[in-house]
């Protein structure tokens, strides 16, 4: 009965440290994918679309507020024209299943088009993100919603 009651005892902690790693692991991705956000933030800040091709996968995909759907040489190319004077980002939420992530946030942020169009954007945003397998993770999706007030 000692024997069984010690191999149960084992088992329950090696069950345990195993959900412990795997809540740090998880702990440690949230924050890996929290700052590709600020980086990518970071691009429209500074207007450099080359910060932002590393964290996008070849077929990545976004849909906009408008509905219009585009690819990553569209991506970069909006963000190469596009003057961004002020962005920022809150209500950064991650949450890991496995290999992907799903962050999600809102943005309020102005500038001009390429035309000089005044922008002045505040939308909700949700970014899948995907750990290739390099180990790099990569954004595969985006979807942006206007927030009406």
């Amino acid at each position: 009965m000692k024997k069984l009651l010690m191999w149960c005892l084992i088992g329950l902690l090696s069950l345990g440290g195993a959900a412990w790693a795997q809540a740090q692991t998880s702990g440690a991705t949230e924050k890996a994918i929290a700052a590709l956000e600020e980086q990518w933030l970071q691009a429209m800040k500074t207007n450099s679309p080359d910060l932002l091709a590393p964290l996008l996968a070849d077929k990545f995909v976004i849909t906009d507020s408008d509905g219009k759907v585009t690819g990553k040489a569209e991506t970069l190319a909006f963000y190469k024209k596009t003057k961004w004077n002020s962005a920022e980002n809150s209500d950064v939420k991650v949450t890991v299943f496995g290999s992907t992530a799903i962050a999600t946030g809102a943005i309020k942020a102005k500038g001009t088009d390429e035309s000089g169009k005044p922008l002045d954007i505040h939308e909700r945003w949700t970014d899948t993100w995907v750990k290739m397998p390099s180990g790099k993770w990569q954004c595969v999706a985006s979807h942006e919603s206007a927030i009406k007030m």
